[in-house]
């Protein structure tokens, strides 16, 4: 009898756990997994346990993200040059990061480390190059021991997505409070040249988080390798935009303790998309490169977050001058815009940098010229950082002027009704009807005008340029005035030989017979023209 009874105990059992693990399926929708064996064996194949901090150094390359030359469907952001000597120390019982490279200078901004952050600053000074990590704090030092300077936290904001998009760190970040993983699973045919040929489809595990803003998400294969991680990060042009790191099978190393990470890097920011079929966003390869010199667990001192840091202010200061009677220079910045006054409006050359300037320029003129619309704004070339205030018009009722060339990126990547989740603007929070309509667009092929009767402005076609394609300058024939964008920079001393793209403007210029007595450029100060032309002779 007590046998039965035993019998009956142990049967009773295994129903109740199967009734359990069938409930527990149940609970969870089609085509979705339970994520907690999943991240556990992903740990144990890579040690997460064991790691505190890692420093990983090599050579490595990094793209200028936005500044391509032309706008559509090439697969890689311009690669300036190499980062040499490139050491990254990622700490995640901190939860900082320490990044240290020698760049060669005078040929970026030196608040740039690679992709997005491009501003057109102030030029890197020095070879050696530090930029620093903790919290919402991000800071750099162009050269070693000089004062630190903060970045905006716009930028800032993103910088700590480095420490997750990784395998260590993606894992780290999936067992904090918050994180809620979920996970799915699909086939995939992989791609060529991330594990060699894929000839059968695997079947993957796909991993998403909560860290912060960011949904975070990683592909995880049959070794439980992380191969793929990826996210959106804000961007003023862009909108929400794709952001990965990819690391192949065979780029894993063993430090020790079980403890495994991935030496070669490569990061995508913007859709890789070669063939242009989900957007017209001319780049992709952002960063990336050899970093075989992996250390585990070699922790260094806290990375403390400087006064002058953590006191910075980044207001948006706006100061106008001038130029002639209805003319004016809206500077205050990095880069700047001019406004034009006509009888029953205004046009505008240049919408840099991204919303929050554009605003602020708007109100200013809005202050200086009431009561007339800001009927155009002259896209001077579709660089992102030329481009990233063009929607803040466009939520005014302006009409966006750009070269042919542009039509398509603007059109469709920047200036639409994709939601923006990560960074909402005015258009993505009112966007107004007639974005679906049509209306904002006038393109120009070689020359276009606008004008009132009384007062004119000319808009040029500048080719060809090595800098970029589809730059438009502005003249003001009457005023004698020439306006333009990055092709001459005057916070720099002009050079004693002007580049091929400078020869080519100045030529423009001859050859359509402008009257120029002033050149205004978008970066730096106005002065005599005759100082460009005479440097060409």
């Amino acid at each position: 009898m007590l046998t039965k009874l035993w019998l009956l105990a142990v049967v009773l059992s295994v129903v109740t756990l199967m009734s359990r693990s069938v409930t527990t399926q149940r609970q969870l929708p089609p085509g979705y997994l339970d994520p907690a064996p999943i991240l556990s064996a992903a740990r144990a194949a890579i040690g997460t346990d064991s790691l505190r901090c890692l420093t990983v150094a090599g050579t490595a390359y990094s793209g200028a993200l936005g500044q391509a030359r032309e706008s559509a469907r090439n697969t890689d952001w311009p690669r300036i040059d190499s980062l040499a000597n490139y050491t990254r120390t990622m700490n995640w019982d901190t939860w900082t990061m320490r990044e240290e490279f020698d760049r060669k200078p005078g040929l970026t901004p030196a608040g740039w480390k690679y992709g997005i952050g491009w501003e057109d600053g102030a030029l890197q000074k020095n070879t050696h190059q530090v930029f620093m990590l903790n919290g919402k704090y991000g800071w750099y030092m162009d050269g070693a021991g000089t004062p630190p300077v903060a970045v905006s936290p716009d930028i800032a904001e993103i910088w700590p997505v480095e420490l997750v998009l990784n395998p260590q760190g993606f894992l780290k970040a999936a067992a904090l409070p918050g994180a809620d993983p979920k996970a799915v699973w699909r086939w995939e045919l992989g791609e060529m040249g991330r594990d060699g040929p894929e000839v059968s489809p695997e079947k993957m595990r796909v991993m998403s988080i909560t860290w912060g803003k960011y949904r975070v998400d990683a592909t995880i294969n049959k070794e439980n390798l992380l191969q793929r991680i990826h996210t959106w990060v804000p961007s003023e042009t862009l909108g929400d935009m794709n952001y990965e790191h990819e690391f192949t099978n065979a780029s894993y190393v063993d430090l020790g303790n079980g403890i495994r990470f991935p030496t070669g890097w490569h990061s995508h920011q913007g859709w890789d998309d070669n063939f242009g079929a989900q957007a017209v966003t001319s780049g992709h390869n952002a960063f990336g490169g050899d970093l075989k010199d992996v250390r585990a667990n070699v922790c260094p001192d806290a990375v403390t977050v400087p006064a002058s840091v953590r006191d910075a202010t980044f207001a948006q200061r706006v100061e106008t001058e001038t130029l002639a009677d209805g003319v004016y220079l809206l500077t205050g910045g990095t880069h700047h815009s001019v406004a034009v006054e006509f009888s029953r409006f205004v046009a505008v050359y240049d919408a840099p940098l991204g919303e929050g300037r554009s605003l602020a320029v708007i109100e200013e003129i809005a202050r200086r010229i009431p009561n007339k619309p800001i009927r155009f704004v002259v896209n001077s070339h579709q660089h992102f950082d030329h481009t990233g205030g063009l929607r803040a018009y466009v939520h005014i009722g302006a009409t966006i002027i750009t070269h042919w060339r542009n039509f398509d990126f603007l059109s469709r990547d920047v200036i639409n009704y994709e939601p923006r989740t990560l960074r909402p603007d005015m258009v993505s929070l009112w966007p107004p009807t007639e974005l679906a309509e049509g209306y904002y667009y006038e393109t120009v092929r070689e020359n276009y005008v606008i004008s009132d009767g009384t007062r004119t402005m000319q808009i040029h076609y500048v080719n060809p340029l090595d800098h970029v394609e589809g730059m438009l300058m502005a003249y003001l024939p009457k005023e004698k005035l020439l306006i333009e964008a990055d092709l001459v920079n005057t916070d720099n001393p002009l050079p004693a030989r002007l580049s091929a793209d400078q020869r080519s403007f100045v030529s423009a210029v001859q050859k359509l017979r402008l009257d120029v007595t002033q050149l205004v450029p978008m970066h730096g100060r106005p002065i005599p023209w005759s100082r460009v032309s005479n440097t060409a002779r």
